[in-house]
């Protein structure tokens, strides 16, 4: 292999790649590491909220209309989105539920409630290159 083979093997679909196929650069990993943190940081304490009967996510699950049992199922999701960001073996599908959940949220936050969506959208992005990083960990079958 020349070194030439040796960058390009190096270097897919513009993110530094090791030598190895399917293994992601330091750099990669830690970037994803500390996004997973975050995220799962800013995501469960609210899945929480939600489980416990928080009476703000009450009145909130009220004003959607949806009844109460979508504030469990959100906040099971959210709780088991966080978690599941730490956990190497899920983290890609984690995210993956998380930014479908977080686009959800946007949606109903323009269209339903009324409330900003810049915080839901934010971590969606996050979400999103969570997803991008770790995308080599999802299962979906390659040719």
């Amino acid at each position: 292999m020349t070194t030439r083979d040796s960058h390009e093997s190096a270097v897919r679909g513009g993110t530094a790649m090791s030598a190895h196929p399917g293994t992601t650069s330091k750099a990669v990993n830690i970037t994803g590491w500390v996004l997973q943190v975050v995220l799962a940081l800013l995501i469960a304490p609210g899945g929480l909220l939600k489980l416990i009967g928080d009476q703000a996510m009450v009145d909130l699950f009220s004003d959607i209309g949806a009844g109460q049992w979508l504030r469990y199922f959100v906040g099971i999701c959210e709780l088991a989105g966080g978690i599941g960001l730490l956990v190497p073996k899920v983290r890609a599908l984690a995210a993956v539920g998380l930014f479908l959940l977080l686009v959800g949220a946007t949606i109903t936050n323009l269209f339903i409630i009324d409330e900003s969506p810049v915080l839901s959208s934010l971590l969606a992005v996050v979400a999103a290159v969570i997803v991008y990083l770790r995308r080599h960990e999802l299962p979906i079958k390659r040719s």
